[in-house]
């Protein structure tokens, strides 16, 4: 038994015994903390394989589910890109050799990996807005290059294609087999691993498709701000966001000696491997299984692995706890869910473009608009996060349309902020489509406190 096995044995993320039709007795998703089934203290190994979301174990998924005289007519969904080689590397280590071909006959494995190659092989021709063109559909290199999606990035995101197809084509038939262009839109940053992550997401949900049909749009922002990117407010709560972050860390005594001792492990100084992220890298290596490095001076531990990633779990703690990061997220999300509410108002008034839309994006495109909700329990995003609004027409009322909100099959439509008394209040399942709106239109802008009443105001009053 190899160690990440033993690991996801000891914390029971792997199940011993499955129950009828494949549905494992553990689930090795949370979204939000449950104290019934998870560590009773903090673990940071835990959290880690979470966050890592090794392919392998089924999921049970909440998405599509409503009452039978409800009809779905859009769906809106928001990704991270899957597993990727790190983004930094720890001085004077050797790089990790991971191999981002992607071959069949290794783990993790999909049915559709092989046609998935021979269709992206396909597709080099296919129009994409500048600068994607010129991106690779598919990863190749033996030695991952930095940031590159990994064969697990790939086959996290089929899975998720395929197991959106089984809900919102199969059985909700969200868009008819001869479904036509207008009726996606796609939109992904400049990075091969949210292009190549979106397109593998595609795959899984639309085999073979054709590619005259399928255009994705390039986003400059990881915000996905579009024209809307200027606010100068936001860059001072996230100043102020950063300040605090720097803090936490000077005050952490622990956390600086271990990064002082992997310093002298690798012979450089403390300010350099700080500066070298090597969270980012041991992650990888986590996930991958892989050693950490190990230099004549000594080796790089699980100890030292451990009191990095609690830290950084109490900052996501204590970011969530204060208001400088909700400002942040208020005005960094308010472009993107502008732009989603306006598209959902445009199908409930019987517009058939943008059916399904698909956003391929980062953590830091998730994380503000997971907390701009008042999701502040939500776990960051793991790799190949997903999140989708639902959008609903009541049969029995067809002027009357609902949303349903769920992250990584979850249904947490009624944590959010503009949603979490209703259904207190009405025994209707999901929350009224002008709650959203509210909340977009007004609400998000009453919570900044400043009296403003639009985005520009909102972005270019005084700050602190």
């Amino acid at each position: 038994m190899d160690l990440l096995t033993a690991l996801l044995l000891l914390v029971h993320l792997i199940p011993v015994s499955a129950t009828k039709n494949g549905v494992t007795s553990k689930n090795r998703k949370r979204v939000m903390p449950d104290p019934a089934t998870e560590p009773p203290v903090m673990d940071p190994v835990y959290e880690a394989l979470l966050y890592c979301n090794i392919p392998g174990v089924a999921e049970r998924s909440m998405e599509g589910h409503a009452p039978h005289h409800f009809k779905l007519v859009s769906v809106h969904v928001f990704i991270r890109h899957g597993d990727r080689y790190p983004l930094y590397t720890i001085p004077k280590t050797k790089r990790p050799e991971i191999d981002c071909t992607l071959v069949a006959n290794r783990k993790p494995y999909h049915s559709k990996l092989e046609a998935f190659v021979s269709h992206m092989s396909k597709g080099p021709g296919a129009s994409f807005e500048s600068p994607l063109h010129s991106l690779p559909l598919y990863s190749s290199h033996q030695l991952c290059e930095m940031g590159e999606l990994t064969q697990t990035g790939v086959v996290q995101h089929l899975r998720n294609g395929q197991l959106l197809r089984d809900i919102y084509l199969k059985k909700h038939r969200l868009l008819p087999s001869d479904w036509a262009a207008e009726q996606l839109h796609l939109e992904t940053t400049g990075k091969s691993r949210t292009l190549q992550s979106g397109l593998a997401l595609l795959y899984g949900f639309l085999p073979d498709f054709d590619w005259k049909k399928v255009y994705f749009r390039h986003q400059p922002s990881a915000l996905f701000c579009s024209g809307n990117c200027y606010c100068p407010l936001r860059s001072q709560y996230l100043e102020k966001e950063q300040r605090r972050q720097y803090l936490l860390r000077l005050n952490n005594r622990q956390l600086e000696r271990t990064y002082e001792e992997m310093a002298r492990i690798v012979d450089i100084p403390t300010k350099q491997l700080r500066a070298a992220n090597p969270i980012d890298s041991l992650l990888c290596l986590f996930c991958h299984n892989v050693s950490f490095p190990c230099t004549k001076n000594g080796c790089i531990t699980m100890d030292h692995f451990k009191v990095i990633k609690t830290h950084q779990i109490e900052d996501e703690r204590e970011r969530q706890e204060k208001k400088l990061y909700l400002g942040y997220a208020l005005l960094g999300a308010h472009p993107i869910l502008n732009q989603t509410v306006s598209r959902m108002q445009h199908i409930a008034e019987g517009r058939k473009a943008g059916l399904f839309t698909l956003y391929s994006a980062h953590d830091v495109t998730l994380a503000p608009i997971l907390s701009a909700l008042g999701l502040t329990g939500a776990r960051f995003p793991r790799f190949a996060a997903r999140l989708v609004f639902e959008l609903w027409q009541d049969r029995e009322k067809p002027q009357e349309h609902s949303v349903r909100i769920l992250y990584d099959g979850v249904d947490i439509t009624f944590h959010t902020s503009f949603c979490q008394d209703h259904h207190r209040r009405s025994p209707k399942p999901m929350c009224p489509l002008e709650n959203l709106v509210r909340f977009i239109k007004k609400d998000m802008f009453v919570a900044l406190a400043g009296g403003s009443t639009n985005y520009y105001e909102a972005c270019h009053r005084e700050g602190f």
